[in-house]
């Protein structure tokens, strides 16, 4: 596999057959690739990546400056099928029952399932499930599949026992969500790597654009596991991101990251909502409208932005922010009031809610109160006009962007579930 990948041919490993097939080699119980971000985990990236080498094996072990998951599914995973198909018993058991362990953040867990999803869009199942060893600063998808907050380097058996639970823990389903954003021509956004230019895109047709539209647009499409929000907070991660881009020797490990991020909810101004009058700092009632389809509805429905609101989320994990649930754990009469139903990672829907000013968002992080509950959907539609505002600030899984906005055209933002479903390990 890794000849493949690295000479970029399905056949590049073919040496590596023996011509009689492989009927009497063994094959092994547990085939694993494991790949590594060795920029995460502050300092721990590359010891951890020695520490797997040792034992399994270099081959298995691949690391992401390296080797690239697109390369993996095209080339490692393709060879492996074609000898399978040839009539190869190990490698076609192999390609069964191989899984995959990713260490690394959260964005590092998303590309690999994004490049993963290519399986299912050309028809190549099984899809290997993932496994995760969290290597980031919020790690809110592994937290969702009991893989824990942040990884105990201390414990000397813990990479033995991580890799025993990737090799035997039951799988589940995880929902993932298509972002296309419509920017009117001309205001082009700086995109982050999640979120990728596309010629060939178009919104929902049975939804009508009010008012003119432009002679030019330009569509980004992307896709997220957790969390696509839009304002304050998503302003906080943007500089943060800036700032440890800037100065990388301050932000070095997951608690040194958070106190920064800490200070920059303080400084943006989400505090003095009250003793400002900058526009940039009011509710998104002023530049936001909002469609969205229900639970078991296929009608658009507009939906109010609360008036205080000065962050939208739409959240598909029950972790949000290292480890915090602002959706909260709702009971059945409130559920059956509101039309919602319990909120899960596979169950096809994503839940919008609001926060308000920082004191607000800080009571909801602590999980002393919920979030503001807006709405349950399948499909949303956000539409951003600018009045007085001249950019917004948007992230999905934790990458953010500045989104240039405009008085005279409008910018949207669809979101609608991939029709497949990643395959995660739980590590509980």
């Amino acid at each position: 596999m890794l000849d493949s990948i690295t000479k970029k041919d399905v056949d590049g490993g073919d040496q590596h057959f023996p011509s009689s097939g492989s009927a009497d080699v063994p094959c092994p119980e547990s085939p694993m690739i494991v790949f590594i971000n060795p920029r995460s985990g502050g300092r721990n990236g590359p010891v951890l990546k020695e520490r797997l080498q040792k034992l399994i094996s270099e081959e298995q072990v691949l690391d992401l400056d390296d080797v690239k998951p697109h390369e993996f599914v095209r080339y490692g995973l393709a060879c492996i099928e074609k000898w399978a198909n040839d009539g190869d018993f190990c490698a076609k058991e192999i390609r069964q029952n191989i899984r995959i362990v990713v260490a690394g953040g959260d964005g590092t867990v998303g590309w690999v399932l994004g490049c993963l999803g290519e399986l299912n869009q050309n028809g190549r199942e099984p899809v290997p499930p993932v496994a995760i060893i969290p290597l980031g600063t919020g790690n809110d998808l592994s937290r969702s599949f009991g893989w824990g907050g942040s990884y105990p380097f201390t414990w000397k058996s813990g990479i033995k026992r991580t890799l025993h639970r990737a090799s035997v823990g039951p799988v589940s389903n995880l929902d993932s969500w298509h972002v296309v954003v419509q920017v009117p021509g001309g205001e082009v956004a700086d995109p982050p790597h999640s979120l990728k230019a596309a010629e060939e895109c178009s919104l929902d047709k049975t939804l009508e654009i009010e008012g003119d539209l432009p002679d030019k647009v330009n569509f980004y499409e992307g896709v997220f596991y957790n969390y696509f929000s839009i304002g304050m907070d998503a302003k906080v991660a943007y500089g943060f991101h800036h700032f440890r881009n800037e100065k990388p020797h301050l932000a070095q490990g997951p608690l040194a990251n958070k106190i920064i991020y800490s200070g920059y909810s303080c400084s943006q101004g989400w505090f003095l909502t009250t003793c400002t009058s900058d526009p940039s700092l009011r509710g998104l009632k002023n530049i936001l409208k909002m469609h969205v389809k229900k639970v078991n509805s296929t009608e658009w429905e507009q939906i109010p932005v609360p008036k205080s609101v000065r962050a939208v989320v739409a959240l598909n994990l029950h972790n949000y922010g290292s480890g915090r649930n602002p959706w909260g754990n709702l009971k059945p009469k409130y559920l059956e009031k509101r039309g919602f139903v319990e909120a899960r990672s596979d169950d096809g829907l994503l839940e919008i809610f609001g926060l308000k000013e920082g004191w607000h968002a800080s009571f909801v992080m602590t999980e002393l109160i919920s979030a503001k509950h807006i709405a349950q959907a399948a499909s949303i539609r956000m539409e951003l006009r600018g009045g007085e505002w001249k950019e917004a600030f948007m992230q999905m899984d934790g990458e953010p962007w500045k989104q240039p906005i405009c008085n005279d055209y409008s910018t949207f933002v669809e979101i609608n579930r991939v029709p497949f479903q990643s395959v995660m390990v739980n590590g509980e």
